[in-house]
Formats: C-alpha cells, structure tokens, sequence
C-alpha cells in the first residue's frame, strides 16, 4: 500500500476529484491510501435527494459547500476538525460491504490512543453509544474505495444544523437526536493532540510503524486532471443536486441491514411514466438504471414482480430481497 499526499487541499472538490483520480487512474498493482480534511461541507451520498437532506439556509447564511460523493451512504458534515480516510484498492468481490476490513487498522490505531473504538451496525465507529465515525463505500470496473470520516474535534452543532435528521432512522436505533448520538475523539484521549498529529499517529499505525511510508507522488499532470475534474463533475449543478421528478407515489421504508429507500414514481392511467429511487443504500450499480427500467411498466403487483424477475437487487442495493422491495414499491 502506499500513500498519496493531498498537499493540504482543503476544497472537498478537489479532494473528492482525487479520490476519484485514484481510484480510476493511478497503476492497479498497488493498494492507496488518502487522508483528506475539508473546509466545512455537506457531503451528500450518491443516491440522496440533495435539498432533502439539507438545511438550505443554514447552508446558505454559513456559505457551506454541498458537494455529492460516489459513494452511497448518508449525509455527512464536515469541517477542519473531522479527518477523513480512504483506502483504495481493487475489488477482489469479497470486499464490498465488508466494512469491518478497512476500520479495522483505524480501530486499532484509536485503540492505540486509549480510544475504546469499536465498528457497530452497518458502517460506524463507535465509542459506548456515541459515533465518531462512519463509513461508505463504492466500485466500479474492478476497482473500489471504502472512506470514512473520523470525527477528531469537530463543531458538533454545526453537524445537527446543517443536515435535516432522518427521524424513522434515529428511532430505528433507539435514540433521540443526532446531538446525542454523535462524539468528537477528542473527548477520549488521555492527552490532548491537533487534528494533524492524530494523522500522523494514524498514518503510523496503518503502516504498522515502517520507519519510511511508501508514498506516490503525483504529477503536474495528474493534477491537472484532478482540476478538470472537480470542474466537470464535484462543481457541477447537475451532480451534486440534480433533478427530483415530479410524483404522486412516494413509498419511503427503511429495510434492516440495507438502509433506508425513498421510491418516488409518477403514475399516469396505471402505468409509470417517470421515477428515482433515492436513500443511503450501499450498492454496486447505478440505481438509476433500476429507475429507467421501472418507466413504463404497469403499476401493479404481477407486471413489477415479472420486470424484477431479471434485476440484481443484491447488485443495486445491497442485501434485499424480492419481497422487501416489491413490498416498498407498492
């Protein structure tokens, strides 16, 4: 595994872009590792409805980025006190949805640091009953990513502000808000550190104390690239918000271990005509393409079992059934 230095860069674009620009381009017989710290943002996830996870004005009066990532997942904050992490690697087909794979070194450096961590429910990193941690995933073409944030010293009422909460999701997990569920690390070290010590300790730690990290240095080039990209896609209108088609069907359900689906179709004489599929899913294809297929099929139970006949939901969105996603669509 090696490292790539971000250069400091603060623009979630820019550290989005090269995220990507790794995962996509850089030489596949090596293993990547990033750590990335943003100016404060809303990270959307990949299948979210954008101005339905946000506090606009707050967004708006703080002047916060809102920048949608591959990955799936939920909304996230993040600020100069939250480190993020990302390894990148190949996809060898056993590794998506294995989260605890890629927190484990991250546990055990918090572990290191007196910080009693532990991987909890689908995607977080836990201490007692408080988050500090959680984590997405994405792949494509045989490659994949699995990031996460680590809370370090974060404006935690910056974090319940700028994000609306899913209540169906916080009462699925027995607790009230996000203010009471969510920590900084901070709290649970025995001596105080800033936010870049705690990378260095890290970055140590995951490469197991070698007296020299690996790293790979990018070119003008790849930087370049980089650039382009975070001009074509991460500033772009249509990715990070994109369209909310009109409906008159909302079906909205969260499905244990997968997460949770809001199915919006428009359904004219029977038949739907238009559809999007938003959540905090984790999959390996474009639910979309599961989208465009639903037009023009009949709104009825024996026409969407037969069109779900031939369709992947595993590949799509994760561990649901037939059943449960024929029962959130009608």
């Amino acid at each position: 595994m090696r490292f790539v230095s971000n250069k400091g860069i603060t623009d979630p674009t820019l550290n989005l872009a090269l995220e990507e620009y790794i995962l996509r381009s850089l030489p596949d017989d090596d293993d990547y590792l990033l750590f990335y710290i943003n100016e404060p943002s809303i990270i959307i996830g990949k299948n979210q409805n954008t101005v339905e996870e946000i506090n606009a004005e707050y967004v708006e009066s703080n002047h916060l980025h809102v920048v949608r990532r591959l990955s799936g997942g939920g909304a996230v904050y993040h600020d100069l006190g939250n480190l993020n992490f990302s390894f990148i690697m190949k996809d060898d087909g056993k590794s998506f949805h294995n989260f605890k794979k890629f927190t484990e070194p991250v546990v055990r450096a918090l572990q290191g640091l007196g910080v009693d961590a532990e991987m909890t429910g689908r995607n977080d990193l836990q201490v007692g009953e408080r988050k500090i941690s959680g984590n997405a995933q994405f792949s494509t073409k045989g490659k994949m990513f699995s990031h996460g944030t680590l809370l370090f010293d974060s404006e935690i009422e910056n974090v319940v502000s700028a994000l609306k909460p899913n209540a169906e999701k916080y009462v699925s997990k027995s607790t009230k808000s996000i203010r009471s569920r969510v920590a900084n690390i901070m709290e649970f070290l025995k001596e105080p550190m800033t936010v870049e010590q705690f990378r260095q300790r890290l970055l140590h730690s995951i490469f197991e104390e070698a007296e020299e990290i690996p790293f790979y240095e990018l070119s003008e080039q790849d930087w370049d690239k980089v650039h382009k990209l975070a001009n074509e896609r991460y500033r772009s209108w249509e990715w990070n918000y994109g369209r909310s088609p009109a409906f008159n069907v909302q079906q909205k359900q969260r499905i244990e271990g997968a997460g949770t689906f809001d199915v919006r179709l428009q359904v004219q004489d029977g038949i739907i005509v238009d559809a999007a599929i938003f959540g905090d899913f984790f999959g390996r294809g474009d639910s979309n393409e599961v989208a465009l297929q639903l037009i023009g099929t009949r709104y009825e139970s024996s026409a969407l079992k037969q069109l779900h006949e031939g369709i992947d939901l595993n590949f799509y969105f994760g561990p649901v059934t037939q059943e449960e996603w024929l029962g959130l669509l009608l």
